[in-house]
């Protein structure tokens, strides 16, 4: 499922592409611009240019994603926002949140990930009724006890609050998002990461070390793709098969 030490691991490697994290920034501040363009009318354009700038995403590029949006770059391609939804072998669902300029270029990358890995694309509605859409934060517990977390939680209309040894997670409502990141930005709290991700009702185990290996190299792919910002999943895979996993594909990875 879509928690953090998992998605930290993964994109070790794709943060160090910084083309996909300028894309995905650029993209997100476009959508985010669409209501209105200017930054202090805009609370969460403003809050996506500042994780853009965060990232190190230059000014240029934040200048451009704006403009596309409020139609002063005429030769800019819309952004769209296009969720694809699967019912993968095992019973695993996931939920595929893209950012595109290109439906027909998104779908055809999407589908082909899924071909070559053996999992099958389903109709709209098929995992999305067991998944809800929520707002994520995660707060580095090295920097902050989860004692001082917990106490500023119920300042916000945050929903609910998990402590782990990698992480504190915070979930809010879509609609309150905003307000408690600004909250604990405010108080200067370090944030890990925050976004709109979807959260599962339930989880399903795989036990199959081929299956998992399968999962594992769908969920890279899916991590280098242009047009892909979240992948929300309900999958549990036990520490000791996944590790076994890694060092597998770490084995047989091909080095220049």
């Amino acid at each position: 499922m879509w928690r953090w030490p998992v998605v930290a691991k993964r994109r070790d490697a794709v943060n160090a592409v910084k083309w996909k994290v300028f894309a995905i920034a650029a993209k997100l501040i476009s959508l985010a611009a669409q209501s209105w363009g200017d930054i202090d009318m805009n609370p969460s354009l403003a809050m996506e240019v500042e994780k853009a700038r965060k990232a190190w995403v230059p000014n240029d590029n934040i200048t451009r994603a704006i403009k596309k949006w409020t139609w002063e770059d005429k030769e800019a391609a819309v952004i769209t926002e296009i969720v694809y939804e699967w019912y993968a072998a095992g019973g695993v669902s996931l939920m595929i949140s893209t950012l595109t300029d290109n439906k027909n270029r998104t779908v055809a990358n999407i589908r082909h990930i899924f071909a070559k890995y053996s999992w099958n694309m389903w109709e709209s509605w098929a995992v999305s009724w067991m998944f809800h859409r929520k707002g994520i934060i995660f707060i580095d517990p090295s920097k902050h006890t989860s004692d001082e977390i917990e106490e500023l939680v119920f300042e916000t209309d945050a929903q609910d609050f998990i402590s782990e040894d990698w992480y504190i997670k915070i979930i809010s409502e879509v609609e309150d998002f905003n307000s408690v990141v600004k909250f604990f930005e405010e108080k200067n709290i370090s944030i890990l990461e925050s976004k709109i991700a979807f959260i599962p009702d339930t989880e399903t185990e795989i036990t199959e070390f081929d299956k998992v290996l399968k999962f594992t190299k769908m969920m890279e792919a899916f991590d280098e793709d242009e047009d892909v910002n979240t992948v929300s999943t309900n999958e549990i895979i036990d520490e000791k098969l996944q590790k076994e996993v890694n060092e597998f594909i770490e084995k047989n990875t091909f080095r220049t």
